[in-house]
């Protein structure tokens, strides 16, 4: 009883906020509320994810199969604010909450049994270090949650680089295009893997990442993220 008073004292002098409006949250809600969650900009990528402008960007840069998005990303819009929170502001609770929404939206359209592992792109040990987790592990975590799968760590990342921000396509991609490698602990071979970052704007670091996978005989590769669009 001792830890549920201090508990609701603190709710009451710190009430849990909504991460995009700022409307207190009842206990049933966590980083969002409901009229929020209601108002994400979800995009049918996954009633199409074959035939879709994500396709046909990463066409030609690595063997796509499935490429999807859970939001469509707007400046200044709900989905930007989110990734800023989830990036910069200590927030990883909201990729696990996008990443069970997307979850659920995914298991409702039959893609539960699809994959048998998610797998996020890494950051940097050191950029890790600094932020305290990876954005996009944390998406990942939440997607495999709800589909019942493995979120396994089976890329790392073996070199820092420069931002991507306002590097042109051709940059992107040189700038990561010897990045990554297989993490050993973990096996990828004749593995049916949804690959998850937190956004797409070229499609470089998803298709150097799902390269290195597909080089290790992965079955195929799926990309997903949380958000894309015009940047």
């Amino acid at each position: 009883m001792r830890f549920t008073f201090f508990e609701d004292f603190l709710a009451l002098v710190f009430p849990k906020t909504c991460c995009v409006c700022k409307r207190s949250l009842f206990d049933f809600e966590n980083q969002l509320c409901k009229i929020c969650i209601g108002s994400l900009p979800v995009t049918n990528y996954h009633l199409n994810p074959q035939n879709n402008d994500l396709v046909i960007k990463v066409m030609g840069l690595t063997k796509p199969n499935l490429v999807m998005s859970y939001l469509r990303f707007t400046k200044r819009g709900i989905s930007q604010k989110l990734l800023h929170n989830l990036k910069y502001k200590n927030k990883p609770e909201i990729g696990m909450e996008l990443g069970a929404l997307y979850g659920y939206l995914l298991k409702n359209h039959g893609f539960e049994s699809n994959w048998d592992m998610v797998v996020p792109v890494p950051l940097h040990p050191e950029k890790q270090r600094r932020r305290g987790y990876n954005q996009s592990e944390q998406f990942a975590i939440g997607i495999a949650s709800v589909l019942g799968i493995p979120m396994n760590l089976g890329l790392v990342r073996t070199q820092f680089t420069e931002t991507q921000t306002n590097k042109s396509r051709i940059e992107r991609i040189n700038n990561v295009s010897e990045v990554f490698s297989i993490n050993k602990n973990v096996i990828v071979e004749n593995r049916k893997i949804l690959l998850v970052d937190d956004v797409m704007t070229t499609g470089a670091t998803l298709t150097s990442c799902a390269n290195v996978l597909l080089e290790a005989n992965a079955k195929l590769v799926d990309l997903a993220v949380i958000a894309a669009g015009r940047f």
